[in-house]
């Protein structure tokens, strides 16, 4: 999950103009990112 969540923040921070294309997230925005990941996974998860 932290991989993925690593992949969502950056995208996430690139499409708001927080990093440069090509940079990776930051130590907090894979934290965040992996965060959102793990909701929405629980999200899908009550619907199965």
């Amino acid at each position: 999950m932290g991989i993925i969540g690593s992949v969502v923040a950056g995208y996430l921070g690139g499409a708001l103009g927080m990093y440069e294309p090509g940079e990776g997230a930051g130590w907090i925005g894979s934290i965040i990112g992996a965060i959102i990941v793990l909701f929405v996974y629980g999200l899908i998860a009550k619907k199965a």
